[in-house]
């Protein structure tokens, strides 16, 4: 791939993301509450329109995939590190709950360097959702504040989707990107079994 075919709007979208990522860690450590919730949610709309600008332009990389990952990863580390600053009390009684979300994106993410020596760029519809809705309960605890329904939504939804990139990162041989979900992983691998030799 050409230094041409990476430099696209939609990788331009991702790119901002990874900029942004010292000044909001900084706000957030600063204590400037409202101006990090500003940024993070801007970024978090980012994440959703650098995938819509890839599917409409026809613009989908591997390259594209690996940064979005990467652009995602900070995003979420920054909203963690948000909600220590400044909404862990609201956290506290969910302790165990919101332990094992941050627990399994863990692990999935782990897996991945282990296993594949990168982060994941799978994409799994379930993930893309789950990023829509953690970024929608995201909106609503700084504008609103905590929203315990909509929150158990988002955390049993995030579980899900953890654990289907969980099964599918132990089945397949190599990391690929824009898996959509384990329906398609599944029925890519039977159409790829050889069919059984029936000659006697």
């Amino acid at each position: 791939m050409t230094i041409k075919d990476k430099i696209n709007i939609p990788n331009a979208v991702s790119f901002y993301r990874l900029l942004a990522f010292p000044v909001i860690l900084y706000l957030a450590l600063a204590g400037y509450e409202s101006a990090f919730a500003v940024l993070i949610v801007i970024n978090l709309f980012s994440d959703v329109l650098d995938g819509i600008l890839a599917r409409l332009l026809k613009q989908q990389t591997e390259f594209g995939a690996k940064l979005d990952s990467i652009a995602d990863i900070g995003t979420y580390f920054l909203v963690f590190l948000g909600i220590w600053m400044f909404k862990r009390a609201d956290f506290a009684p969910h302790v165990v709950s919101f332990s094992t979300f941050i627990g399994l994106l863990i692990v999935a993410l782990s897996l991945s360097v282990i296993k594949f020596g990168r982060f994941p760029s799978l994409h799994l519809y379930s993930w893309k959702i789950g990023g829509y809705i953690q970024g929608t309960f995201f909106v609503i605890l700084f504008a609103f504040g905590f929203n315990t329904p909509f929150y158990y939504f988002m955390i049993t939804w995030g579980i899900l989707a953890f654990l289907e990139h969980i099964i599918i990162q132990l089945i397949i041989p190599k990391m690929q990107s824009n898996a959509k979900g384990l329906y398609w992983v599944l029925k890519e691998k039977t159409h790829r079994r050889p069919a059984p030799d029936k000659t006697e």
